[in-house]
């Protein structure tokens, strides 16, 4: 029984090390290798032009910007709607949530449409108002507001996943003494301070790896170089050497998470208890919190949204994007599917490696699945290709099987968090007893684990749908002739088609992801 278990864990973990790990220090290694010795050419001239300063510059002054700006706004409203009697709390939440579904180049396209020298502002304004708008929008001061815009979320939920899990007493015991404002501050955010954290690096990395809105804003950074470099020159070795830096900064990134956060993390989880939550009042100040979160909303969520509604009112738009991209439509939807399944698989197998602590390799398992999440999807992608672009290997580069390796590469972490954050909600005395009862490994899963973290699998499996779904950093670079997903199609088919069949593509790609957001609702109603 304990030879199933063990061999059914390495070879889990085999594969993901070999679908994941492999192409990258493949694509390290060949970098290494100019005409068949050993050489550092490929990095020699790395730092040697102002440009590749600039890039670097450039890189961490928007991750780090992003991150400021997204804790000093996300921390404040997740605690308006985990905390406090703010009305329609719930309902704003909500409204926050959507960008992050949704591909974030898709808000930047928004924002064109109103900021650009021939958009709305310019045809109330005048054509000197577009070119101001225009002007912020392309450049540092837009690709910051877009990101934000996109990433805000991720602070928001953490913060209010966190304050879910505060014990409730410490914060009885501060409001004896002293003023909830006193007790928000002296008290509950430092014990949410590994949350807020977490939500901090996860925005820098995310940041630090996108493409969409830095290629689209014209925003010179360096994820945006390596696919230059990659798709433009077909040239794996810059693209590698400027993918470099972004491996670099990634690992450190992943240090400070094992340092400094995992064990706060998992310490915080446990200090929930099964009480009502304590409601902060907002008193005489709740008319203007609800006035300040309205605008907030307008801005960054519902005018965005409009704008492209608006630009696509018509049914013939419709029909058009319709017929210009069904094929890439369906193909969205099955790669989506077929990789939030085979995250499911990975995410139970290495969430319970990590929650019970079943190898001695733990720790090190989930390193692996954390630095593959905050690497770049450019780095990945070339390395797919370098591993994979072979004439014996192109049956799988040349097919779906390429595509969702990039999938699983990328979030199995999402799959393997949920998943282990799942399982301490099973005790373990009911596997020891079906193990007691002569259950062999498999029947104790299928029987005992998958029925009881069943909502939790069902959680993962729309949470990675949405991220497949919405995924054009590695599809973009990896993607096969004939297998575009809409993300892709509908960023390719900005350069010439008109604003309203784009405008419908968008929309239609918005509805598409909502859905999954009205199954994790269903699923938190009705699956126990």
């Amino acid at each position: 029984m304990k030879m199933a278990k063990r061999v059914t864990l390495y070879i889990t973990i085999f594969l993901f090390a070999g679908i994941g790990l492999a192409p990258v220090v493949v694509m390290f290694f060949k970098s290494l290798f100019v005409d068949g010795g050993f050489s550092l050419e490929n990095y020699g001239v790395l730092f040697q032009s102002n440009r590749e300063w600039t890039l670097l510059f450039n890189t961490l002054v928007l991750a780090g910007a992003t991150t400021f700006i997204t804790v000093l706004l996300g921390v404040p409203l997740g605690t308006l709607f985990a905390k406090t009697d703010l009305p329609f709390r719930r309902f704003f939440a909500v409204l926050f949530i959507i960008p992050l579904l949704i591909p974030s180049y898709i808000l930047a396209v928004a924002w064109f449409y109103c900021m650009g020298r021939s958009g709305i502002v310019a045809s109330l304004l005048g054509e000197t108002a577009g070119i101001v708008t225009s002007n912020f929008l392309f450049g540092f001061a837009g690709t910051l507001f877009v990101m934000v815009s996109a990433l805000l979320p991720i602070v928001i939920i953490l913060t209010m996943t966190y304050l879910r899990m505060v014990n409730q007493d410490m914060e009885e015991a501060g409001r004896i003494y002293s003023s909830w404002p006193v007790v928000l501050r002296k008290i509950t955010l430092p014990l949410i301070s590994p949350g807020i954290a977490l939500g901090a690096l996860i925005t820098f990395v995310l940041t630090l790896g996108e493409f969409g809105v830095p290629s689209f804003l014209r925003f010179d950074v360096y994820s945006v170089e390596s696919f230059t470099m990659f798709s433009a020159f077909y040239d794996f070795s810059s693209a590698t050497a400027t993918a470099l830096p972004l491996g670099i900064i990634t690992i450190v990134v992943l240090i400070i998470e094992r340092l400094f956060l995992r064990k706060k993390t998992f310490v915080s989880r446990t200090m929930g208890l099964e009480k009502k939550k304590a409601v902060v009042p907002l008193g005489k100040y709740k008319p203007y919190f609800l006035i300040g979160v309205s605008i907030l909303v307008f801005i960054l969520v519902v005018v965005p949204l409009c704008v492209l509604l608006c630009k696509s009112l018509s049914l013939s738009a419709y029909v058009e994007a319709f017929a210009r991209s069904a094929g890439s439509i369906m193909r969205s939807l099955l790669y989506a599917s077929i990789g939030a399944s085979c995250l499911v698989i990975f995410g139970f197998l290495l969430g319970y490696i990590l929650d019970r602590k079943a190898l001695r390799l733990h720790y090190a398992v989930d390193s692996l699945a954390v630095f593959l999440f905050a690497l770049p999807g450019a780095v990945i992608g070339i390395g797919l290709s370098n591993l994979w672009n072979t004439s014996g290997t192109n049956f799988i580069y040349a097919s779906i099987p390429i595509i969702i390796f990039g999938y699983i590469a990328q979030y199995t972490a999402l799959g393997e968090r949920i998943m282990a954050a799942t399982f301490p909600h099973v005790s373990h005395s009911m596997e020891e007893a079906a193990q007691i009862a002569g259950a062999g490994w498999y029947r104790r899963v299928f029987k005992v684990l998958v029925p009881l973290v069943k909502r939790g699998m069902i959680a993962t499996w729309l949470i990675c749908f949405i991220f497949c779904l919405r995924d054009i950093g590695i599809t973009m670079m990896i993607y096969p002739p004939a297998h575009d997903t809409l993300p892709v199609r509908t960023f390719t088919l900005m350069a010439n088609s008109p604003d309203n069949i784009i405008s419908a593509l968008c929309v239609i790609m918005v509805m598409i992801t909502l859905l999954p957001l009205c199954g994790l609702g269903l699923v938190r109603k009705y699956v126990t």
